[in-house]
């Protein structure tokens, strides 16, 4: 806010609550707006674009994802559209491992034994609460580490897990996306890999100790994890989501976790979120780990991911050269 607040030439009208806009509000208040930084919970629709009027120029969403947003609609209008990425890698990269670590280290399933006081109905066994390791062993050397979706997050996630041993990193693509066999053989021989490779989605599954899912949402990867997938998976797996919801069939991984066809699963982002009771079939398993989309939730990560989106409206606004716009030619 100080580096909007910085700019006197900006009249700035601002949601005045710690919590998502509410949708009445900034349709009653966009209008003559010249940009608007929205969030993930905030639709750009044709209902905002219309409201805002001609004299809007750009839209700048908080987030390094943009499903929320209507690209077609927002090129049509020729406006400008500014993101995030990169400033969140690294706080998304801690928690996907975090959430590996906890979900086959059954992390959820002691901490809610503790909170519901039941410890003592727990006494030590040679077996209790074990669960695979995720760092290699002498009896145990190989750890293989699957990837669906390989950018930046991912990248950053295959070097924290690098001090555990692993020794195979495989991962699935957008098939429109070239091979980079240059870039792998240079991975691998970075982190002293056995082997860094791009194979088809169906041996990710098949061969991986741990399967994180760091791909982009929307329709191309819709449900990309389902029944089908969970099944070519190892009985002591894990899956990790810290991507978007809409890429795993929740139905499925339940079933897959209350049949073990998995060991277990952490997840960042649910579909449909944040509708998620009490009764939702993930919430219900115990060896899911869930938590409320958190992965760019650290103080540092936030502010500089505000920061950006302020950046961006600045620049496309009173001009210059934005941080990081999304190219929309191929658009509308």
């Amino acid at each position: 806010m100080p580096l909007l607040r910085g700019k006197p030439e900006l009249e700035l009208v601002v949601w005045p609550e710690d919590r998502a806009c509410d949708r009445r509000w900034l349709l009653e208040n966009i209008h003559g707006a010249a940009g608007v930084i929205v969030m993930l919970t905030d639709k750009v629709d044709p209902e905002l674009l219309e409201k805002a009027g001609s004299s809007l120029q750009v839209v700048s969403t908080m987030s390094v994802g943009y499903e929320h947003v209507d690209v077609n609609a927002v090129a049509k209008r020729g406006l400008k559209l500014g993101y995030t990425p990169d400033v969140l890698t690294d706080a998304v990269a801690d928690l996907s491992v975090m959430l590996a670590l906890m979900a086959g280290r059954n992390g959820g399933i002691g901490i809610s034994v503790v909170q519901k006081g039941q410890w003592t109905e727990y006494p030590w066994a040679p077996f209790g609460f074990c669960g695979p390791q995720l760092s290699t062993t002498a009896a145990s050397p190989t750890r293989k580490i699957g990837f669906i979706g390989f950018g930046r997050i991912a990248q950053a996630t295959l070097a924290r897990l690098v001090p555990f041993g692993i020794t195979h990193c495989l991962y699935s693509s957008n098939p429109s996306s070239a091979p980079s066999s240059e870039r792998d053989a240079q991975l691998a021989q970075k982190y002293n890999l056995q082997s860094v490779k791009r194979v088809d989605i169906d041996e990710v599954a098949r061969e991986s100790d741990v399967l994180f899912i760091l791909a982009p949402g929307g329709s191309g990867t819709y449900h990309v994890v389902n029944e089908t997938l969970l099944r070519k998976m190892k009985p002591t797996s894990i899956l990790v989501n810290a991507s978007r919801g809409t890429l795993v069939d929740s139905d499925a991984l339940a079933k897959a976790l209350r049949e073990g066809w998995i060991w277990g699963a952490g997840i960042d982002v649910v579909e449909g979120e944040p509708q998620v009771s009490v009764d939702h079939p993930l919430v219900k398993e115990p060896k899911c780990v869930i938590v409320p989309h958190i992965a760019s939730a650290t103080l540092e990560t936030r502010r500089d991911m505000a920061t950006r989106a302020a950046q961006n409206l600045i620049a496309a606004i009173l001009g210059g050269q934005m941080p990081a716009q999304v190219d929309l030619r191929g658009f509308a």
